[in-house]
């Protein structure tokens, strides 16, 4: 609850000040199913390490392994956009079964035949985000907007 208020104290601040807010809240939220934690890529790890709500073993995780050769300040969206193949973190990732929820331009047929581009969300696993350039993600314009963890993945990972 602090952590919203101070939040929400920053806005009004802001605000006041006469300074624009860009505040993507839409793509911070944790939610879980049966099987799956879905978290929201604007996250950072050090707000994933103080979210209580967070899974403790993840948070072990990001702890022990992936804050090895990552900067706590670093948003998922942007450590898995540059994440290379052989990365210590793509490792980890790859055995925690991450699969990762993207949005990105595609070509469509439009009205009277026209080709048209338009986003379009995709569940990919590491192992194929991973082997797109970087440059073509920066075409094809892929914005990363959600993690999904397996939870049996979690459960069975070894610390």
């Amino acid at each position: 609850m602090p952590f919203q208020l101070s939040k929400m104290k920053n806005r009004i601040k802001e605000k006041r000040e006469g300074g624009s807010v860009a505040v993507y809240e839409d793509f911070k939220y944790m939610l879980q199913d049966v099987s799956r934690i879905y978290i929201g890529a604007k996250y950072t790890y050090r707000e994933l390490m103080q979210n209580t709500e967070m899974a403790f073993k993840f948070k072990s995780v990001i702890e022990h392994y992936l804050l090895r050769d990552t900067d706590p300040d670093t948003s998922l969206e942007s450590d898995f956009y540059y994440m290379e193949p052989g990365s210590f973190s793509y490792r980890t990732y790859e055995q925690l079964k991450v699969k990762l929820k993207v949005s990105m331009l595609v070509d469509i047929e439009g009205k009277k035949g026209k080709k048209e581009r338009a986003y379009r969300e995709k569940i990919l696993s590491m192992q194929e985000f991973a082997a797109i350039p970087l440059a073509k993600k920066k075409i094809d314009g892929i914005v990363v907007q959600e993690l999904i963890l397996s939870k049996l993945a979690l459960v069975s990972f070894v610390l």
